[in-house]
């Protein structure tokens, strides 16, 4: 999956060069995760800003809340508690994927029971963590609320490379955006000419939620000064 005309082999970086096959599926593994996450990041970006402007949550639903980069700066504004619940609902997915699944079962005393069916080998088995059992297809959780996955191996086959080439596309794409509104502050319909840039920065409460690792460029970038030529040397 993921190999199509005119891309074959799809590596840029070489990553699968040489590396055995449980190592590929780690890596398809961990590419078809960001890939979903990318595709739902688009679409975030395309249908909250200008113009479709979709954002009913934080008592938002009337308002135009700029570019999507800042979104989470401005929901901290308003909940502050947000960011802490998300970390424990994206760490329960996390373990929820490990694990593959916990079942609730119809018993006298309730008790939960654990289906030992799992997407990683037990570290009993392994000398690394991060192995996957053989009978685990890469990215197959069993979250299809739609019932999309096929049910044959090659409609599978077909629908597991259209999902991996669009995720694809849509990190790159996602990768962009940010970039492009990093830049220059525009909604990416505003900045493309097709809506009209209705942002009142005033309007929205900001509690700004940055990444240690991303504060100290960020400063330098803001407090950048031209350097002094000679002239302006001498008169200091």
């Amino acid at each position: 999956p993921g190999t199509t005309n005119p891309i074959v082999d799809f590596d840029p970086l070489g990553f699968t060069k040489g590396a055995t096959l449980e190592k590929v599926k780690q890596l398809r593994e961990a590419e078809t995760q960001h890939g979903r996450i990318a595709m739902l990041a688009a679409l975030g970006f395309l249908v909250t800003e200008e113009p479709i402007e979709f954002h009913p949550l934080f008592g938002a639903y009337n308002m135009d809340i700029g570019p999507a980069i800042d979104h989470l700066d401005q929901v901290r504004g308003v909940s502050p508690i947000f960011i802490e619940l998300l970390a424990v609902l994206i760490g329960s997915l996390e373990i929820n994927r490990a694990l593959y699944v916990l079942q609730r079962r119809s018993k006298v005393n309730l008790s939960l029971t654990l289906n030992l069916k799992k997407g990683w080998k037990s570290l009993d088995e392994v000398s690394t963590s991060q192995e996957l059992i053989d009978s685990y297809y890469p990215g197959d959780v069993g979250f299809d609320p739609l019932g999309l996955k096929p049910k044959d191996a090659a409609g599978f086959l077909e629908m597991s490379t259209k999902e991996t080439n669009n995720g694809r596309l849509a990190m790159i794409g996602v990768a962009g955006m940010i970039a492009q509104e990093l830049v220059n502050g525009k909604e990416i319909f505003v900045n493309a000419g097709l809506a009209a840039d209705r942002f009142d920065l005033s309007s929205v409460n900001y509690a700004f939620f940055i990444l240690p690792g991303l504060l100290l460029p960020i400063l330098a970038l803001a407090n950048r000064q031209k350097p002094l030529d000679a002239e302006n040397i001498d008169k200091e």
